[in-house]
């Protein structure tokens, strides 16, 4: 690609749990299944093209077929089973593919790492479904073990958590797991070196922007799609337009300024720990 080439943009949408029952700490991660089901048909009225992340990497690569001419990514976090049961078939209505990152300590149990959230009880998709998930066409990739905030861990935590899931996917897929995404959206450049030692060819952040040809495969940016968001607001998220500058502004630095808050809380806790220990 020439330097005067404008690269293809891809917008890499985000969604959690399809589902329309929430508390209002989880809301912000909900999308309902009758609004799920209108974006997916904006997004095939309007000749959008699912793919998925492994695709768009392949085809970044040229060991893959071309980008579509207008491409999309769907991907979904954590492995809820609602995935099965709401997102599915939604999916399967317009033939689109995905990309679902799974937590793979909880499969067969409850998100049992929201119970700060209230949500502690939301039931997760077992192997059995994963694999039914898999066989649908959806690509299945990592999301850690136990959905911890990475760029808080030791190196050794660090690699537990990202080597530990993909050795669980791979056991019980049968296959090469490639692409991987940040719980929180949160990495340092260490982490996103493990990943990358892992075996991990792409990982997928927030941030709140599109990516395109030339955005780091292992820090693509994805499009977070909240509960309140209308057809025409999603139409305009495909295109990169779907926040005003201000609110692009603010979601883009929060993320950096919540990572130095939340480090600095954690330093906090470890010195009063400390205290504690000595006193």
């Amino acid at each position: 690609m020439s330097a005067s080439t404008q690269p293809t943009t891809v917008p890499i949408l985000m969604y959690h749990s399809i589902s329309n029952t929430e508390n209002k700490a989880f809301r912000a991660f909900t999308v309902s299944k009758d609004l799920f089901s209108e974006q997916m048909k904006y997004i095939h009225q309007h000749n959008y093209t699912p793919i998925t992340v492994q695709q768009f990497i392949l085809a970044r690569l040229k060991q893959g077929l071309p980008l579509p001419e207008h491409p999309v990514i769907l991907t979904f976090d954590d492995g809820f089973a609602d995935f099965l049961t709401d997102a599915l078939p939604v999916l399967q209505q317009y033939s689109f593919t995905a990309t679902l990152y799974i937590t793979t300590a909880f499969v067969g149990s409850t998100s049992r790492w929201l119970q700060r959230e209230g949500e502690a009880d939301r039931p997760m998709l077992s192997w059995e479904q994963v694999r039914e998930v898999q066989r649908a066409g959806i690509e299945c990739g990592g999301h850690t073990l136990h959905h911890p905030q990475l760029d808080l861990l030791t190196n050794t935590a660090v690699r537990e958590e990202v080597v530990g899931c993909k050795e669980a996917l791979e056991q019980h897929l049968g296959q090469e797991i490639t692409s991987f995404a940040y719980p929180f959206g949160y990495y340092t450049p260490k982490v996103k070196q493990i990943v990358r030692e892992a075996g991990y060819t792409s990982a997928c952040a927030v941030k709140h922007a599109m990516s395109s040809e030339r955005t780091d495969p292992l820090a693509l940016t994805r499009l977070m799609v909240k509960p309140e968001i209308t057809v025409d607001v999603f139409g305009r998220l495909l295109t990169g337009n779907g926040l005003s500058p201000v609110e692009a502004f603010y979601m883009r630095t929060r993320t950096p300024m919540w990572r130095i808050a939340r480090r600095g809380l954690s330093l906090a806790s470890a010195y009063q720990q400390g205290r504690s220990a000595v006193g």
